[in-house]
């Protein structure tokens, strides 16, 4: 039987979101039901509000959280009642040519639960990133569910499902960055954060963290930063070529998403360098 719950959803592009009594169907297979403790508020919410992301509407907005298995479907046996989780956005197929590799992030066939959250008149819902955790509960395939320490906080543990999920892989699987590399992060929020301590947990020997909060600067010294750019009070591609010999930096995260930071990104790369784009697009750059 279908449980009612509430949850917040974005109706249309640009329209004020609205709490919403949700229909939740049972866990079909391969599926779980997680009533959720804490969920994060991830810039990517608004791109979905604002139609940045797709025209999928209506969205159940949330996706950077943690909670509780309440059930889940025939067939799962990764997880049961009662574990705690965070959740990812897709669940990787385990057979894929990349998941034998062991690279499963780039897995050919992820997934989310088959089955449709919908509003009380039947209207499908659009869950954000797949799991659509600003809710009492969600329901998610079950390799969307990742077990981690019960006695975790679920404020922060929500947060390794994307923010550090993204900013670390985008250091450490997408930009492949390796001992004694030369790193720039453009954008100090809660990715760019994240790439900065893959950065460093990756052996980076210079990290160089870019932003207009000096705050967040502060934030990035502690994570691993080796050296900070205020780019209200500097050029940020002629310092981070100034801090890497004129060269340029072997690997630059673009943890923004706007046109004038991407185009920073490449100036400020080394000519044999990599760029990793991993901030959310605006929707203007739609």
């Amino acid at each position: 039987m279908a449980q009612e719950v509430r949850g917040v959803i974005a109706p249309g592009r640009g329209e004020p979101v609205r709490m919403e009594t949700i229909l939740l169907p049972e866990p079909g297979p391969g599926e779980a039901l997680v009533k959720i403790e804490a969920c994060g508020v991830c810039h990517t919410d608004l791109h979905y509000r604002d139609g940045g992301i797709n025209d999928d509407f209506p969205f159940l907005l949330g996706h950077e959280a943690a909670g509780v298995v309440e059930s889940v479907g025939e067939g799962v046996t990764e997880v049961a009642p009662g574990d705690f989780v965070i959740l990812n956005w897709r669940a990787v197929c385990g057979q894929c040519r990349a998941c034998r590799r062991g690279e499963s992030w780039y897995c050919f066939a992820t997934h989310n639960a088959k089955q449709k959250m919908t509003l009380l008149d039947g209207t499908e819902l659009a869950p954000a990133l797949g799991i659509g955790a600003f809710a009492e509960k969600t329901l998610v395939a079950a390799g969307q569910c990742t077990k981690v320490d019960p006695t975790a906080s679920a404020a922060a543990a929500g947060l390794l499902g994307c923010g550090v999920m993204a900013g670390i892989g985008a250091a450490i699987n997408t930009g492949n960055v390796g001992r004694g590399d030369s790193v720039a992060v453009i954008g100090c929020g809660g990715v760019g954060a994240a790439a900065i301590a893959g950065a460093n947990l990756a052996g980076a020997a210079k990290v160089i963290a870019v932003d207009i909060d000096d705050r967040k600067l502060e934030t990035a010294s502690r994570l691993g930063a080796t050296h900070t750019v205020n780019s209200k009070e500097a050029d940020a591609v002629e310092a981070i070529r100034d801090l890497t010999g004129g060269f340029g930096a072997d690997v630059v995260i673009e943890a923004v998403g706007r046109p004038e930071t991407y185009k920073q990104a490449f100036y400020a790369r080394d000519l044999a360098g990599t760029v990793v784009l991993v901030g959310v697009p605006t929707p203007e750059m739609k």
